[in-house]
């Protein structure tokens, strides 16, 4: 079957995404919500089904529905989540927009407060995992908050009453027949712009922290597989294309794939066959509230250029290194002690111009001259180029360029694991996408490729593209990365030699400063936006892009 057939025409593409991408481009209303009245709610670690669970769904459910027109209701983490900036963005939001927040100390309180906002409830199976998925659509579009039996007592004594009930609707029903009833029932009311992808965690521990954007913005939910690998995924797949094909072109998946199903490698690769486009993760928290702020009145994006966009360097006989962090700020060391210490990429969200833009302005807010920002993954969203369809890349980029140039953003940073598994594999891209990025993006001071090491590599006028060498796992041993960036420098004999390393997230910055210590040989650690200046000087390094025989597609995924 061709994909290209099933899509919805270019010219409608072109309306939906010329629309969008002017409202983004533009900088919003400022002051918007400035000195409102807000609660919060502390959240522990424990996301057990039959643990924190339950509690914690009926919560994100209510602020999502708390926060439909106005930012009433926040949650605060733990350090130790993943998304590590919550309480920093907490104190950011009562010194920068104003707001004065009231804290909440349970559940019952918070149905004190907010029980209002809600016209029932739902109750979902603990048994039957995808049930809960489908009581988070139901709480979205029909204005209710989702409980666990347990707690079906408690939001009766504040006047709720039961809008749907799913124990033993599913038992013994495949997920796909569940979605599939989901879907026959709700997708019609659900947002076509956007699906919830609540994937992520399984099994006896999940984590919904972004349940409260979708319930807000009455999405789809599902933790569909895109697996084509297992047989017994077929029916979820099939149903999986029939959502992605009804999506609005340019759409978006939030959240994550789910970690019991397939893999983030599948997932990307197939709604970048649709031209979609992949932000956040499952348990990525507040958009809901976030959604509802604005940058600060005079508020402008101003990044740590090291040089003038126009400068022309002149690289040494020596190895210049650069260090770029993606994966997304919030859920790297951003906070951690040592930031500062060396130059540094961080891979900026462009999205969240939209989605949370207080987050954004906090970054900026806080940046040493050491924090150099880019702009990625692949464009405006997460997706992997090489699997984009021809006629929806140049809509998509003329997004990211326009995002791009509101965040004060010269570098581009791709990622394709088509043709890969996480670190494994070909993450080259081909010509074509290279061609593509060159045509797009004119004035960039370049791009950078990979996740893993890659081997592809061009220099076009004064723009180059280079790929990472070296990945630094957080697990391996400081000596060892060490020992294994010496043994880089000492084959790659010809210099200058340009080193881009990619940093994985929770690499503690005070840990990589120990690393460069140890680096043999004539070094210098340079900011990424000096470290392409540099190697648009001197091209020591060979022009390669994915090579014809070199396997095209993740294994057991092939296009149509």
């Amino acid at each position: 079957m061709n994909l290209i057939k099933r899509y919805i025409t270019l010219a409608a593409m072109v309306a939906m995404l010329g629309t969008t991408t002017v409202f983004a481009a533009e900088q919003p209303e400022s002051g918007k919500n400035y000195g409102v009245d807000a609660w919060f709610i502390h959240f522990d670690l424990d996301w057990n089904v039959n643990g924190g669970l339950p509690e914690k769904a009926l919560l994100v459910s209510l602020q999502g529905l708390a926060n439909r027109n106005a930012p009433q209701l926040y949650i605060v983490h733990p350090p130790e989540f993943q998304w590590e900036i919550t309480g920093p963005l907490f104190d950011f939001y009562q010194r920068k927009h104003g707001v004065k927040f009231h804290e909440l100390q349970s559940a019952d309180a918070a149905l004190t407060q907010f029980k209002d906002v809600a016209k029932g409830y739902v109750v979902w199976d603990k048994n039957v995992g995808a049930s809960l998925n489908v009581a988070f659509t139901i709480a979205g579009v029909e204005d209710v908050v989702v409980v666990s039996e347990e707690l079906i007592p408690l939001v009766e004594q504040h006047g709720l009453k039961q809008f749907d009930d799913l124990r033993g609707r599913y038992t013994g029903k495949t997920d796909a027949e569940i979605y599939q009833d989901a879907y026959n029932k709700y997708w019609d009311r659900c947002a076509k712009d956007r699906v919830m992808l609540m994937g992520g965690n399984h099994g006896a521990v999940r984590m919904p922290g972004m349940a409260d954007w979708g319930v807000e913005q009455k999405m789809f939910f599902h933790d569909l597989s895109a697996n084509l690998n297992n047989p017994a995924h077929q029916a979820e797949l099939a149903l999986t294309r029939r959502i992605f094909s009804e999506l609005e072109p340019g759409g978006y998946v939030f959240g994550w794939h789910s970690y019991g199903k397939d893999t983030e490698e599948q997932y990307t690769t197939l709604l970048s066959m649709y031209g979609l486009r992949m932000e956040g993760l499952h348990n990525l928290p507040n958009l809901s509230f976030n959604n509802q702020f604005t940058f600060t009145p005079g508020f402008k994006f101003t990044n740590n250029h090291s040089m003038p966009l126009d400068a022309k360097l002149m690289a040494e006989e020596k190895v210049y290194i650069s260090f770029v962090q993606s994966d997304s700020i919030g859920i790297g060391v951003w906070t951690k002690p040592g930031r500062g210490k060396l130059p540094f990429g961080w891979q900026v969200t462009m999205n969240w111009t939209e989605f949370s833009p207080a987050a954004l302005e906090y970054f900026h807010e806080s940046a040493t001259p050491n924090d150099y920002f880019i702009g990625g993954l692949s464009g405006p969203g997460y997706m992997y180029p090489n699997s984009i369809p021809a006629d929806r890349f140049p809509i998509l980029m003329k997004r990211a360029r326009e995002l791009m140039a509101l965040l004060d953003e010269h570098i581009m940073e791709i990622m394709d694991n088509t043709a890969a598994d996480g670190n494994v594999g070909n993450t080259d891209l081909t010509k074509e996408t290279v061609d593509a990025y060159y045509r797009e993006f004119p004035d960039v001071i370049g791009f950078i490729n990979g996740y893993g090491p890659a081997r592809t590599r061009d220099l076009r006028d004064t723009r180059p593209m280079i790929s990472y060498e070296y990945y630094i796992d957080p697990r391996r041993p400081r000596d060892q990365v060490a020992a294994d960036l010496n043994e880089l420098i000492a084959l790659n004999s010809k210099r200058p030699y340009y080193l881009l390393v990619h940093v994985r997230e929770s690499n503690d910055v005070n840990s990589l400063v120990e690393i460069t210590k140890q680096l043999e040989g004539p070094i210098e650690i340079v900011p990424i936006d000096r470290f392409l200046k540099l190697a648009a000087s001197k091209k020591t390094y060979t022009t390669r892009y994915q090579d014809p025989e070199d396997p095209k597609h993740f294994e057991g995924f092939p296009k149509e």
